[in-house]
């Protein structure tokens, strides 16, 4: 099954490649997307089609992601060929070749049992992902685009130095040099703990930098504010979170090695600077996609947080992987809609959605309830049960904080997302007007909404039970 989940998507990529209709080649994005969700599905709850071979296997924690991963994108799929038929200016064959060739890339690091094939896998979707940013072929646009290839070629090298010293804390234990997840979680308390130190270290700002932490996060606000709707919703809930996946492998060898009383300090310290600087500049930010950007440092930051309590925590943190995905999809695709009916992501000129955009406008407000933890809305749930988790593991002064920066991170995108889509429509807008909401553009909008709200009412078991057999995983207690 890994074999055709990883594959499939390649072979509809050459199939785009070879296509000469801008307007039929579109439609292999769901033609690829629906199978491979359908199957991820069948995988991830029938445990004897996960293991494939030592290098190749998906683990509980693989599983949460894949979810995720091949839900998303699906979702984006649909939302895409609309999209791409009303920029039937710009020739598309680059941007669904792309977009095909990062979900097989996406799908080899959940299921990656190696770690020098995941950092492949995940070097994969930065080239992958680059062409996509610049999609609107404008000055701002290229400028994104070479800035995240620089600043996270950055980190990428520094995540391959890491995955180095992690063989290197093996080997100068004399168990011989490995990379294997299995091996490295079974012989974790012997391994060099000096070398292992550097090792999360280097792999913390590594793939810290690709998941957007702060202060490795200065490429994100470009690339997303750039970025289609439709592409910054695949970086903020596909790309982050099998960025996270790679560094949760490493957090589980660590916490294996007994070290987790000194990890712990570091992902605090950097999941509260990540919330910190994501809250300071979400006050009075103006351009929309720019404010999901830091939305998602903060989010980024909320998972690390997560980690950093512990087991406590560990349930809420594995359960916002998904209900931030989702959230995080119905902002992006959303506020894409707005921007394509103002011109403009900039709240000067972008005034009542509400009554310009009845759909789009109302999704983006409740998403906004969603994500930053208002009930009954599935990140609510997610955070309620990391600042349990804190409370409970008596991280009194972290769960505190957490606290105020959430209000904080409210008030400051509540202004921005309200000035959106209170008031009333600006008048040239009115007139040029040429994109308004319709089935096409809005049901997979509304359908990720669903679930976001129904994970918030309800988690189903099967559900519930996948989370707590990674809690168990990585060495919890669910």
């Amino acid at each position: 099954m890994a074999y055709l989940l990883i594959f499939f998507p390649l072979l509809m990529a050459a199939v785009a490649a070879l296509i000469k209709s801008n307007r039929v080649r579109p439609y292999l994005l769901p033609l690829a997307a629906v199978p491979h969700c359908v199957v991820s599905f069948v995988v991830v709850f029938n445990s004897s089609l996960a293991d494939t071979t030592t290098w190749l296997s998906l683990d509980p924690i693989g599983k949460i992601v894949l979810l995720i991963v091949s839900t998303l994108f699906m979702f984006c799929s649909f939302y895409a060929v609309p999209y791409l038929h009303y920029r039937s200016e710009r020739q598309n064959r680059m941007f669904v070749m792309c977009l095909l060739g990062f979900l097989g890339a996406i799908t080899l690091v959940t299921w990656s049992q190696h770690l020098g094939l995941m950092w492949v896998a995940i070097e994969a979707t930065t080239l992958a992902t680059a062409p996509l940013i610049y999609f609107n072929h404008t000055r701002l646009s290229i400028e994104a685009m070479w800035k995240f290839l620089m600043i996270g070629s950055v980190g990428i090298a520094l995540a391959l130095l890491g995955t180095f010293f992690i063989a290197y804390s093996s080997l100068h234990a004399g168990l011989g040099a490995t990379l294997t997840y299995g091996v490295l979680l079974q012989n974790a308390p012997l391994l060099s703990k000096i070398w292992l130190h550097a090792a999360f270290i280097l792999l913390l700002v590594g793939y810290g930098t690709k998941m957007g932490l702060a202060p490795m996060h200065t490429w994100k606000p470009d690339a997303y504010g750039e970025s289609p709707g439709l592409v910054g919703a695949i970086f903020a809930g596909v790309t982050t979170s099998c960025a996270f996946l790679a560094f949760l492998r490493i957090y589980h060898i660590c916490v294996a090695a007994g070290e987790f009383a000194y990890i712990s300090k570091l992902l605090l310290f950097m999941g509260f600077l990540s919330m910190i600087v994501a809250a300071l500049f979400m006050i009075r930010q103006r351009d929309l996609k720019r404010m999901l950007a830091y939305s998602s440092i903060e989010h980024m930051g909320i998972l690390i947080i997560g980690l950093g309590i512990g087991t406590p925590a560990l349930y809420g943190t594995l359960l916002h992987i998904i209900t931030n995905g989702l959230t995080k999809g119905v902002l992006f695709l959303s506020v894409g809609n707005i921007h394509r009916a103002y011109g403009s992501k900039n709240t000067d000129q972008v005034h009542g959605a509400l009554r310009l955009l009845p759909l789009s406008g109302t999704m983006l407000l409740a998403a906004f309830l969603a994500i930053t933890g208002s009930p009954p809305f599935g990140p609510f749930i997610s955070e309620f049960a990391i600042v349990t988790g804190a409370f409970e593991g008596k991280h009194f002064f972290s769960g505190g904080l957490f606290l105020v920066l959430l209000c904080v991170v409210f008030i400051g995108m509540g202004v921005t997302v309200l000035n959106a889509v209170q008031g009333n429509v600006p008048n040239e807008v009115k007139d040029k007007m040429s994109f308004r909401d319709g089935f096409v553009n809005g049901a997979p909008v509304v359908a990720l909404m669903i679930l976001v709200l129904f994970l918030g009412i309800y988690i189903p078991q099967p559900l519930r039970d996948l989370i707590n057999e990674a809690v168990l995983f990585l060495g919890g207690q669910s």
